[in-house]
């Protein structure tokens, strides 16, 4: 899936914002939210106006996955099997929502990166969660 340069492009980025999962993953959840409020009804239970705590606890778990993803690079299948199962099986996500969350954290680590976070980078974490994504959504056949 990754050549090595995009596999240590995705861990350089994975190390700028470990330890700041839940901030990280608050934002991605409150853009994806206003971008595409259609994704909020998997989350009715945030009500209409999320607070806080609750964004910060869910970006925090969400964002999780996305490390335990960049530590396992080599064997998605069976670091996101779980994920998988919970979404499909029991949540019951649309798919579709899954590019939208991409889309969402491209434009959050580009807006906290800045600089930092290169053209090669971006390119190598789209390519590395449209895998995440591709695993995810494998449980829905």
């Amino acid at each position: 899936m990754l050549n090595a340069q995009e596999r240590a492009q995705v861990a350089q980025v994975w190390d700028l914002i470990a330890g700041h999962e839940a901030p990280f993953g608050a934002e991605l959840l409150l853009r994806l939210f206003t971008v595409y409020p259609s994704t909020k009804t998997y989350f009715k239970h945030l009500g209409v106006f999320p607070d806080e705590v609750h964004l910060l606890s869910h970006g925090k778990r969400l964002l999780e996955a996305v490390g335990v993803a960049v530590l396992h690079m080599d064997n998605l299948r069976w670091a996101l099997s779980p994920l998988a199962d919970l979404h499909a099986h029991v949540l019951r996500v649309d798919p579709s929502n899954f590019p939208l969350l991409i889309q969402c954290f491209q434009v959050v680590l580009a807006s906290h990166l800045q600089g930092e976070y290169t053209v090669e980078m971006q390119a190598a974490w789209d390519k590395f969660l449209t895998g995440v994504a591709v695993v995810l959504t494998e449980k829905y056949r």
